[in-house]
């Protein structure tokens, strides 16, 4: 290097435009920083295991069937070597993924918003502000109905027949419910996104409005456990969620047909754009010269 000659790195093009190496380091590093968040929140996750473990038995533990084993208190059985170490690990990895979302969120926002328009960035940042809470009352709204479900179940239970429920099964029970309802209440938000895009007008919803109410249920059906009550409470959420997804596709609708010609009365003509002044047509448009 000579002397006086400074090492700095190129400016990065306002446009988000690099070469594939640099793209490819980019998204090494990205990765890493992502990747040290969500194991400092896996760590967190293993020393927090016992009260997260415990609010997730509540539901469980609220059911006489689960004082069995002689035994007034709550029991869940675990019948692998294994079986109590990877409950502790799938809970720390769950926990370690809420806890760090903000870092790995972060992570895929900086590699991906160089690319983004003005009105994308906007589009995914109304996205991401509004799936988060539907996420979360979904698995809130799973969480508050697995007591009533899991009754309902265990009132099919012959006479004299005893629940046994391993720890395994149990924590599979009630991580597939919140996650079903948590992403199912995210579902209604695309067709939103679309419509906003101006790609999924709302005459087209409408029209497909029976067939969509089918398809919840039948989802609602396929991916929740053998349970009538969890699958009715998740078609009807999905059901009233993508009727407002409707309402404000018909909103949206109208407010954009009200922006056009919105000054124009119905026996006017409609102004030329703001670009064409009179005396400026061309063409067939151009009015003939009359002959003196």
């Amino acid at each position: 290097m000579f002397v006086g000659q400074t090492s700095r790195r190129p400016a990065r093009d306002p446009e988000g435009r690099m070469p594939l190496m640099d793209h490819l380091r980019e998204l090494r590093t990205r990765m890493v920083k992502a990747l040290i968040g969500l194991a400092l929140g896996i760590g967190a996750g293993f020393v927090v295991f016992e009260p997260v473990w415990a609010f997730l038995q509540t539901p469980y533990c609220a059911l006489p069937q689960s004082a069995q084993l002689d035994s007034d208190e709550c029991r869940l059985i675990f019948t692998g070597v294994f079986d109590a170490f990877f409950l502790q690990f799938k809970v720390a990895v769950i926990v370690g993924i809420l806890v760090s979302c903000p870092v790995w969120l972060w992570q895929i926002w900086q590699f991906v918003t160089p690319a983004l328009q003005g009105r994308e960035r906007w589009y995914s940042v109304a996205f991401m502000g509004a799936a988060i809470p539907l996420f979360t009352a979904g698995a809130a709204l799973a969480y508050l109905i697995s007591e009533l479900a899991l009754r309902v179940m265990f009132s099919f239970a012959p006479e004299g027949a005893d629940a046994l429920i391993t720890i395994t099964n149990y924590l599979s029970y009630m991580l597939t419910i919140m996650l079903v309802f948590g992403a199912a209440f995210v579902l209604p938000l695309f067709v939103v996104l679309l419509n906003l895009m101006g790609v999924l007008p709302h005459d087209l919803i409408a029209k497909w409005r029976r067939v969509v109410f089918f398809v919840a249920f039948a989802f609602s059906a396929i991916v929740t456990p053998a349970d009538p009550l969890t699958m009715v409470v998740l078609g009807s959420s999905i059901i009233v969620l993508f009727e407002a997804a409707e309402l404000v596709a018909y909103i949206n609708d109208r407010r954009r047909a009200a922006t056009t010609f919105d000054d124009v009365g119905d026996d006017e003509i409609s102004p030329l754009p703001d670009d064409a002044s009179a005396g400026e047509l061309s063409g067939d448009d151009a009015a003939p010269p009359r002959n003196r």
